[in-house]
């Protein structure tokens, strides 16, 4: 379970670190989430989700749909969130990055104070992070991560994202019960050495709150009921067999399944509530926002980092 666990971590550190080098103005979102998946599979694991990229005031959740015509621009504030699974034990991690060619823009588009604020952004969010980190040990009550991760955002002037939280994992679970806080709140819950968690603060200049969008691209088998329509239930079984109960993107099932009938069979999974649709979250109040994120594995006197 370890070995899994670390390589799944290995696997994500290195995709992550040569997907951050391809971001720049004028890059086809479909371009760089369709890396970061070949290379999860071609280093030995599998996507234990569908490759995320939400730009500014999108906050998580967006993946490209079928032909996704949307390009990452110059100032942009991406944040890539990838992970993979070995034999379905996961590994999660986020970076967000400003896009270079801000500088260019001018005053009327971008100034360099808003960039200088982005890149702060950034920082506050990566600090949260590492703070947090310091902290797990068996035995931390969560009420405690989050009252540290709260103080270092707000040290920087932003607020954290209070309605997202980490998560702990177990086998093929990407969220698997616990919810470790970004804020201070009343929690007494202690850490247990051998947990799972991925630890992902997001920071905000705005009110610090995320809505669900209309859209949904990611999505996740939830319960078998009985289908009349034979093509709907075609797509269920194949989605039973290849993903298990992890997320997953409708483009996915383009390989197998015409557009028009898949779009079609999907809409009744949905609306039947044998498939869970991620609504892709954005701010609020429509600022911006960044996000860390690291997964940890609980010891008796800290925890080891397998994604950093």
């Amino acid at each position: 379970m370890i070995k899994s666990y670390e390589k799944a971590g290995k696997i994500i550190s290195e995709t992550r670190e040569e997907a951050i080098k391809l971001i720049e103005d004028g890059l086809p979102i479909i371009d760089l989430v369709n890396f970061v998946e070949y290379k999860i599979i071609e280093k030995g694991g599998f996507p234990a989700f569908p490759c995320n990229v939400s730009i500014n005031e999108i906050t998580a959740h967006y993946t490209s749909p079928p032909g996704d015509e949307n390009i990452i621009n110059a100032g942009d504030l991406v944040k890539l969130d990838l992970g993979a699974h070995v034999n379905g034990y996961i590994a999660d991690s986020a970076v967000s990055v400003l896009v270079n060619g801000y500088q260019e823009l001018g005053e009327k588009n971008y100034s360099e104070e808003l960039g200088e604020k982005n890149l702060k952004m950034i920082e506050a969010s990566k600090e949260g992070l590492a703070n947090a980190i310091s902290t797990i040990r068996a035995g931390v009550e969560l009420e405690k991560i989050g009252s540290v991760v709260e103080q270092t955002i707000k040290d920087y002037g932003f607020l954290p994202v209070a309605n997202l939280t980490g998560h702990s994992m177990d086998q093929w679970i990407l969220h698997s019960g616990l919810s470790v806080p970004s804020i201070s709140e009343k929690n007494g819950h202690k850490l247990e050495e051998g947990d799972v968690l991925a630890i992902e603060p997001f920071a905000t200049d705005g009110i610090g709150y995320v809505t669900d969008m209309a859209h949904s691209h990611i999505f996740r088998f939830l319960r078998d009921k009985p289908l009349r329509v034979m093509h709907a239930q075609k797509v269920l079984n194949h989605i039973k067999k290849e993903y298990n109960i992890l997320p997953f993107a409708q483009r996915w099932l383009l390989d197998v399944f015409d557009e028009n009938r898949l779009t079609s069979s999907m809409r009744m999974l949905v609306k039947s509530r044998i498939v869970y649709p991620y609504h892709v979250l954005r701010e609020k109040s429509g600022s911006w926002v960044s996000q860390a994120e690291h997964t940890v594995i609980v010891e008796s006197d800290g925890c080891q980092i397998i994604t950093e």
